[in-house]
């Protein structure tokens, strides 16, 4: 169970190094707006999958798990956006988008088992 939990973080964590790698190359005027916005809900799953795992209650793990899911989204719709206004490729989002999903998948999966135990 510790393994799942390690896997889910790092990937998130790889995530997050992705999107700071992404918007690195958005413009300087977008530096406090969507730049911001994808760095702080990238930095927000893992942040949360940690400070929920480090609360020792199931019930409150499967909150900061919801505020992941939650964040994720946002990062998701961020990205879109961010490849509508043509700042990286679009072979640069489908990649992400995947790992996104994917990590979905996976935060969906340990709630729904967190939430069997309640």
């Amino acid at each position: 169970k510790i393994e799942a939990l390690l896997f889910v973080s790092g990937e998130s964590m790889a995530i997050a190094k992705q999107a700071y790698h992404l918007t690195s190359t958005f413009p300087r005027d977008e530096r406090f707006g969507l730049t911001s916005q994808i760095q702080r809900a990238a930095v927000s799953i893992c942040s949360n999958i940690a400070e929920g795992h480090n609360r020792r209650s199931t019930k409150e793990f499967l909150y900061f798990l919801r505020i992941a899911l939650g964040s994720l989204a946002e990062l998701e719709t961020q990205l879109i956006l961010a490849n509508e206004l043509e700042y990286f490729d679009p072979k640069q989002l489908d990649a992400i988008l995947l790992e996104t999903q994917a990590l979905g998948k996976m935060l969906y999966v340990m709630s729904k088992k967190l939430n069997e135990k309640l």
